[in-house]
Protein backbone atom coordinates (compact mmCIF):
# COMPACT_ATOMS: atom_id res chain seq x y z
CA UNK A 1 0.00 0.00 0.00
CA UNK A 2 2.82 2.42 0.82
CA UNK A 3 4.26 2.25 -2.67
CA UNK A 4 0.92 3.33 -4.15
CA UNK A 5 1.19 6.67 -5.99
CA UNK A 6 -1.77 8.13 -4.10
CA UNK A 7 -0.77 6.89 -0.64
CA UNK A 8 1.00 10.10 0.33
CA UNK A 9 -1.79 12.30 -1.07
CA UNK A 10 -4.57 10.72 0.99
CA UNK A 11 -2.49 10.08 4.11
CA UNK A 12 -0.93 13.56 4.20
CA UNK A 13 2.58 12.15 4.06
CA UNK A 14 5.76 13.16 2.28
CA UNK A 15 5.59 12.07 -1.40
CA UNK A 16 9.20 10.84 -1.37
CA UNK A 17 9.45 8.75 1.83
CA UNK A 18 5.73 8.30 2.72
CA UNK A 19 6.64 8.79 6.38
CA UNK A 20 6.92 12.48 7.33
CA UNK A 21 3.89 14.73 7.70
CA UNK A 22 3.61 17.64 5.25
CA UNK A 23 1.42 19.87 7.42
CA UNK A 24 2.21 20.75 11.03
CA UNK A 25 -1.32 19.85 12.18
CA UNK A 26 -3.15 16.75 10.95
CA UNK A 27 -6.66 18.18 11.32
CA UNK A 28 -7.58 20.18 8.19
CA UNK A 29 -10.49 21.78 10.06
CA UNK A 30 -8.11 23.51 12.48
CA UNK A 31 -8.61 26.66 10.42
CA UNK A 32 -6.22 28.78 12.46
CA UNK A 33 -3.33 26.54 11.35
CA UNK A 34 -4.63 25.19 8.03
CA UNK A 35 -1.75 26.53 5.93
CA UNK A 36 1.14 25.75 8.28
CA UNK A 37 3.49 23.30 6.61
CA UNK A 38 6.88 21.88 7.48
CA UNK A 39 9.55 23.52 5.33
CA UNK A 40 11.36 20.17 4.97
CA UNK A 41 10.23 16.59 5.54
CA UNK A 42 11.19 15.63 9.10
CA UNK A 43 12.14 12.12 7.90
CA UNK A 44 13.87 12.42 4.50
CA UNK A 45 14.57 16.15 4.20
CA UNK A 46 12.51 16.81 1.06
CA UNK A 47 11.95 20.54 0.57
CA UNK A 48 8.18 21.10 0.71
CA UNK A 49 8.55 24.74 -0.36
CA UNK A 50 11.01 24.56 -3.27
CA UNK A 51 10.32 28.06 -4.61
CA UNK A 52 8.07 31.06 -4.18
CA UNK A 53 4.70 30.46 -5.83
CA UNK A 54 5.24 26.70 -6.13
CA UNK A 55 1.74 25.91 -4.92
CA UNK A 56 0.06 28.25 -7.41
CA UNK A 57 -0.43 25.19 -9.61
CA UNK A 58 -2.33 23.50 -6.78
CA UNK A 59 -5.19 25.89 -7.52
CA UNK A 60 -5.79 23.96 -10.75
CA UNK A 61 -5.94 20.69 -8.82
CA UNK A 62 -8.31 22.34 -6.35
CA UNK A 63 -10.51 23.58 -9.18
CA UNK A 64 -10.66 20.09 -10.68
CA UNK A 65 -11.64 18.56 -7.35
CA UNK A 66 -14.36 21.19 -6.87
CA UNK A 67 -15.80 20.60 -10.33
CA UNK A 68 -15.73 16.85 -9.75
CA UNK A 69 -17.63 17.27 -6.49
CA UNK A 70 -20.19 19.57 -8.15
CA UNK A 71 -20.77 17.13 -11.02
CA UNK A 72 -21.18 14.26 -8.56
CA UNK A 73 -23.76 16.22 -6.54
CA UNK A 74 -25.72 17.11 -9.69
CA UNK A 75 -25.65 13.48 -10.87
CA UNK A 76 -26.85 12.14 -7.52
CA UNK A 77 -29.57 14.74 -6.99
CA UNK A 78 -30.78 14.40 -10.59
CA UNK A 79 -31.99 10.91 -9.76
CA UNK A 80 -34.70 12.36 -7.49
CA UNK A 81 -35.08 16.03 -8.42
CA UNK A 82 -35.51 17.56 -11.92
CA UNK A 83 -32.53 19.89 -12.46
CA UNK A 84 -34.16 22.79 -14.33
CA UNK A 85 -37.21 22.96 -12.07
CA UNK A 86 -35.28 23.15 -8.78
CA UNK A 87 -32.00 24.85 -9.64
CA UNK A 88 -31.87 26.53 -6.22
CA UNK A 89 -31.68 23.16 -4.45
CA UNK A 90 -28.77 22.10 -6.65
CA UNK A 91 -26.96 25.41 -6.13
CA UNK A 92 -27.38 25.26 -2.35
CA UNK A 93 -26.24 21.64 -2.22
CA UNK A 94 -23.13 22.41 -4.28
CA UNK A 95 -22.24 25.59 -2.38
CA UNK A 96 -22.84 23.95 1.00
CA UNK A 97 -20.83 20.85 0.19
CA UNK A 98 -17.91 22.76 -1.33
CA UNK A 99 -17.86 25.06 1.72
CA UNK A 100 -17.78 22.10 4.10
CA UNK A 101 -15.06 20.19 2.27
CA UNK A 102 -12.90 23.15 1.20
CA UNK A 103 -10.26 22.50 3.91
CA UNK A 104 -9.95 18.93 2.61
CA UNK A 105 -9.78 20.16 -0.98
CA UNK A 106 -7.05 22.62 0.00
CA UNK A 107 -4.96 19.90 1.60
CA UNK A 108 -5.54 17.31 -1.13
CA UNK A 109 -4.64 19.79 -3.85
CA UNK A 110 -1.36 20.72 -2.14
CA UNK A 111 -0.47 17.08 -1.52
CA UNK A 112 -1.38 16.21 -5.11
CA UNK A 113 0.68 19.05 -6.55
CA UNK A 114 3.68 18.07 -4.43
CA UNK A 115 3.28 14.44 -5.52
CA UNK A 116 3.34 15.38 -9.22
CA UNK A 117 6.92 16.60 -8.83
CA UNK A 118 8.25 14.00 -6.36
CA UNK A 119 8.26 10.23 -6.71
CA UNK A 120 8.39 7.57 -4.00
CA UNK A 121 11.84 6.38 -2.93
CA UNK A 122 11.82 3.56 -0.38
CA UNK A 123 15.43 4.37 0.57
CA UNK A 124 14.94 8.13 0.98
CA UNK A 125 15.17 8.09 4.78
CA UNK A 126 18.30 5.95 4.78
CA UNK A 127 19.92 8.21 2.17
CA UNK A 128 19.05 11.31 4.17
CA UNK A 129 20.32 9.95 7.49
CA UNK A 130 23.51 8.47 6.05
CA UNK A 131 26.62 10.52 6.88
CA UNK A 132 27.73 12.76 4.02
CA UNK A 133 31.19 12.12 2.60
CA UNK A 134 33.47 15.04 3.24
CA UNK A 135 35.46 16.42 0.35
CA UNK A 136 38.99 17.37 1.38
Amino acid sequence: MKSSPLYSVFKGKCPRCHEGQVFLYKNPYNLKHIMEMHHYCPECGLNFKPETGFYFGATYVSYGLGVGIAITIVAILSIWIPFFENFEIFALAIIGTITLVSPLIFRLSRHGWLKIFNGYDKDAIAKHKAPQNEVA
